[in-house]
């Protein structure tokens, strides 16, 4: 058998542009291990790399946003593959049909990065640019712009954003400055300097990851909020109520009476459940229900927030959290979430016959206004969020830079969620390290309070201080330390990033100004 020499002087064939979309899909699934519960969080970098890589050696601009559309196709089917368990387990959608909805949901956020890498392929062509101002400002500002609009774009879906993997690692120290997308242009502009150092532009790809990481360290040392008061004493309930038997009408009694047993079990200075802990309306409840737990708690000098199903009509439906102080005659306090779940809270125009094919008790709900008062607590100010509403830190951080009328920041932060929904999979300790990042991003505690996990209290400085074991019926007993005082992110949100983004651009072009009459781009 012969075989033919090959000729150095032929260049080598070009990788097609599915065969790129492969490599990029697959770094993207592997990204699902930078996140929680797995935390290698140098994958993600790895994974930027090699996206940045190929959309560089691409064919042009349709190609690098091909490129593109893998690798977020790739990294949202893996990251949120439990959404299945939702749609099919609990919320009854045929088998095919749900993994056909997973498969469409990672289609649609694969448009954003198609979006991004092949915005950035074009402005490298337009602009001529040289390899280092491509990998070092335009690639990592057009994907950071991507995850910003996939985070608010029809209402947002920030799940997975790449800041998140972040909030351990040597970037952390941003947050509170610039918020949780900074982190992910951070490791996306370290992405781009680790190629540059297969390049000649190696130096200045060392002295980028050396500023970036130096800056990381340097941040760590400012305190940004203080203490606020004394320390509150805290129960958060777990009640883990299967989720196939919490709507049914046959376990709702035992559900119920089994949170009124929990909550009047010992007193506290706030006693928290998870959200829809009680599946009924107030006026469903047995008469006495409400009054027995209002005379606990007077009789302790406690205060409970329930997470609760509220109505003020007929066809205004809300998901609540109902505030009961310890003191007599004091009215009720109310929270209702604000940012609903498409499909599974609200309808979206035109997708009704979507929701039809599923069984989501109170799945058509009204929102709540965006700044809403806090709770107070003693000395602190507790303010509530529900469920996926800590996706959206700069929300957050508005209602702690704008606090309701009358009223100062709240300086503790309380999430009450129901992640039965998505069964005992990495839903749960993923929604954990996005609760670590308001944390981090605002400088205050807070606590968790769920139906199956992950209950826990977070520092500010998103560090777990407790946690009860997840799908296991519980209490975690503790005290909890009150915040005050305002972080850069707070008082900016994320307007200050998007500047940065904006002047990474315009520096790429002054960059390409400076080098046209130079060699032309690598």
């Amino acid at each position: 058998m012969r075989f033919r020499r090959t000729d150095p002087a032929q260049p080598r064939p070009q990788r097609s542009t599915r065969g790129r979309m492969t490599i990029t899909a697959l770094a993207g699934a592997l990204c699902v291990f930078a996140f929680a519960p797995f935390g290698w969080w140098p994958l993600q970098i790895l994974a930027l790399a090699t996206l940045f890589y190929q959309v560089l050696r691409s064919n042009g601009v349709r190609s690098a946003a091909l490129i593109g559309w893998a690798f977020g196709f790739g990294w949202t089917a893996a990251g949120t593959h439990w959404l299945y368990v939702s749609l099919h387990t609990y919320g009854g959608m045929p088998g095919p049909l749900a993994a056909l909805a997973v498969l469409l949901l990672a289609a649609g956020m694969g448009l954003y990065v198609a979006l991004a890498m092949g915005g950035a392929a074009w402005l490298r062509l337009r602009w001529a640019l040289p390899l280092a101002a491509a990998n070092l400002l335009v690639l990592p500002a057009c994907w950071t712009l991507g995850e910003w609009l996939r985070g608010w774009l029809f209402t947002g879906f920030p799940w997975l954003s790449a800041g998140y993997a972040h909030n351990h690692s040597p970037l952390a120290a941003y947050a509170p400055v610039l918020g949780m997308y900074a982190l992910g242009w951070l490791a996306a502009t370290l992405a781009g300097a680790l190629l540059l150092t297969f390049h000649r532009s190696r130096l200045i790809a060392a002295g980028s990851a050396i500023a970036i990481l130096g800056g990381g360290a340097a941040l760590t040392l400012p305190q940004w909020t203080s203490p606020q008061g004394q320390p509150i004493s805290v129960r958060l309930l777990q009640g883990n109520v299967p989720q196939d038997e919490k709507f049914n009408g046959a376990h709702v009694a035992a559900a119920i009476s089994q949170y009124q047993r929990a909550i009047m079990a010992a007193p506290a200075d706030l006693i928290a459940t998870p959200e829809t802990a009680i599946v009924m309306l107030p006026q469903q409840l047995p008469t006495d229900y409400l009054p027995a737990v209002t005379e606990f708690l007077q009789r302790t000098h406690s205060q409970l927030i329930l997470g609760i199903p509220m109505a003020d009509s007929q066809s205004a439906y809300f998901n609540s959290a109902l505030g009961i102080t310890g003191q007599a005659g004091s009215p009720y306090y109310r929270y209702d979430k604000h940012h609903l779940v498409p499909f599974g809270e609200f309808i979206p125009y035109g997708f009704r016959w979507f929701v039809n094919l599923m069984s989501i008790p109170l799945g058509d709900q009204t929102s709540g206004a965006p700044i809403q008062p806090a709770f107070t607590v003693r000395d602190q100010r507790v303010l509530p969020n529900i469920c996926y509403e800590d996706l959206f830190g700069e929300e957050i951080a508005a209602q702690l830079n704008h606090p309701a009328a009358g009223q100062q920041a709240a300086t503790v932060l309380l999430n009450l969620s129901n992640l039965a929904w998505f069964g005992d999979t990495i839903a749960i300790p993923q929604h954990l390290q996005i609760s670590q990042m308001r944390s981090l991003e605002t400088g205050r505690p807070m606590l968790r309070a769920t139906n199956t996990g992950a209950t826990a209290v977070i520092d500010g400085r998103g560090q777990i201080l407790q946690q009860l074991p997840v799908n296991q019926m519980g209490t975690l007993a503790t005290s909890v330390q009150g915040m005050q005082g305002n972080t850069p992110y707070i008082l900016w949100g994320n307007r200050m990033l998007l500047a940065l983004l904006a002047i990474a651009l315009g520096g790429a072009w002054f960059w390409s100004q400076r080098t046209k009459k130079g060699p032309k781009a690598a």
